[in-house]
Order: structure tokens, then sequence, then C-alpha cells
């Protein structure tokens, strides 16, 4: 059986000291020799403090973005390099705040996808419809579209991705897909992801719309679904444990 991935995303949140507390109850509160991974995804700045604070822990680090470039005259912007300095493991790409509010587009997804690959390390590919783009029917061609950018970039490392389903109209909102609507649009993905590589079932499909203490259980169950990526529940040290004991 696969290992689940539950994945903390801190989105524009955190403070030294709430993050220290934060992460002092999740290394207090995880399970030892727990099955599901761990990971948490912070701001940049916040990097080196997951570092030390992670050190000896089985909770991985997590960026929440990449540049595609490797280095130069792009102000503001952090490359693979330097994610890699800061003991990251993972990095979200494509999450559809970048893309609604920075404009990024499926090349530039799939570009960073690769700058990171190439680096050793993990890109969490976000993927996603807006509700517009689900009552329209297109769920199935725009996650589909935003998926096969990245895999004709990365070629034969597809299998290195982490997939994450984050419905648009999911997010941060309350409202989440049931487990039957998620789970529709991960066998679409898997099914995707098994015409491009014979290791399809390596990567884990990581569903990310408004996952919670209540709901996670159901979500994961699941055949489709390896796991979460966790929005405003993974600030609440309860409720993230709650969600990987979910997942265990």
């Amino acid at each position: 059986m696969k290992q689940k991935l539950i994945v903390g995303n801190w989105k524009m949140n955190g403070s030294l000291a709430a993050n220290a507390a934060l992460l002092q109850a999740l290394k207090q509160g995880l399970p030892e020799g727990g099955k599901a991974g761990v990971a948490v995804a912070a701001p940049a700045v916040y990097l080196a403090q997951l570092q030390a604070e992670l050190s000896g822990s089985a909770i991985g680090i997590g960026a929440q973005d990449v540049s595609q470039h490797e280095q130069g005259a792009f102000t503001g912007e952090v490359s693979a390099v330097m994610l890699k300095e800061f003991g990251a493991r993972y990095v979200l790409v494509g999450h559809s705040e970048r893309r609604q509010y920075h404009g990024e587009t499926d090349a530039v997804v799939a570009a960073k996808a690769q700058a990171a690959l190439a680096k050793g390390i993990t890109p969490i590919v976000c993927v996603g419809e807006t509700l517009q783009e689900r009552e329209a029917g297109q769920t199935e061609a725009v996650v589909k579209r935003q998926l096969a950018a990245v895999i004709h970039q990365v070629g034969a490392c597809v299998s290195e991705l982490v997939v994450a389903y984050e419905p648009v109209w999911a997010i941060g909102t309350g409202k989440t897909a049931t487990p039957e609507q998620a789970q529709a649009v991960h066998a679409v993905l898997r099914a995707q992801l098994a015409a491009a590589t014979e290791h399809a079932g390596r990567v884990p499909l990581l569903y990310g719309g408004s996952m919670n203490a209540a709901n996670a259980e159901q979500l994961l169950a699941q055949t489709d679904i390896d796991g979460g990526l966790v929005g405003g529940a993974s600030l609440k040290a309860a409720d993230f444990l709650t969600i990987v004991a979910a997942a265990q």
C-alpha cells in the first residue's frame, strides 16, 4: 500500500514565535513510526527556521514557490539551489493563487517543476478548475491540460512528481468537493499519468480543496486519493495532527 502524504501549506501566514509553537506541537504530536509522510510548506523567509526546528524530525520541509531560473537578474525570485540549501524537500508549483494573482501559465508552471527536479526537489504540481469551468463541464479538460504541460516538460521524470488536485472553487471557501467528486478527478489524473509512464503508481495524488479534520478520513479513503495539501487546517496543530492520523 502506497504511503500517504500530508502537506501543510501555510500560505502567507506565520511569525517566528507562532511557527516555533506550531512546529513544537507537531513534533510532539506525531506518532513514532507513523506510516504517513508529513511536510509543511512555509513562506521562504521562514525556511531557515524550519531547517533548525525540524532537524532530525520526520517532518519534511517544503517551499511555496520556486523560480524557473537558476540565478541572475530576477529580483524577488528564489531559485531551487537556494531552497535546497535550506533543506527543502518539496516545493509547490502552480498553486491556483499563483496562477490567479501572478499570471502563471501552464508553461511557467512546467518550467518551475523542471527547475525543482533538476536540483533534487520534488515539485508538488497543483491543478484545478474554477467554479465557472466546473459548471461548464470543463473540469477534466482543464486539469488534463494543466498536467499535460508538466508531463511534456519533465519527460522521463514524471514519476518523481507529486500532483495535487485543488478545485479552485473549494480553496479557502469552506466548500469541499465530495469524496466522490474528488475521486472522479483523481482517477482522470491517474489515467493520464499511466499513459505517460509505467511508474505512475509512484506518483502521490493529493487532494487540496479545504481538507480539514472533519472530512479528511472520508477523502483519504478514496481509491486514488493518496494524501492532502492542507491549507487553513495546517495552521492549527490539533487539526493538522487529526488529518495526519486519518492518513495512517
